[in-house]
């Protein structure tokens, strides 16, 4: 089976996650650039950014209900 090219959901959360933390390979930013779509990285990212609030306000809810 031959390596699919292009970006999938997989490779764009994760290209989403690796920009967040600032650690992203060169090739794997280079094939984002060339075949992905930024609408793709948009909606990954607010999604990303939805979860990571979410889980922020779950754990401060939880740390506050213990006290």
């Amino acid at each position: 089976m031959p390596e699919r090219k292009g970006t999938g959901l997989k490779s764009v959360f994760l290209s989403a996650l690796s920009a967040a933390f600032g650690v992203q390979k060169k090739s794997n930013q280079e094939r984002d650039f060339q075949q992905g779509k930024p609408a793709h990285f948009i909606i990954a990212g607010i999604i990303g950014t939805f979860l990571f609030v979410t889980f922020l306000i779950l754990i401060v809810n939880l740390v506050l209900k213990t006290s």
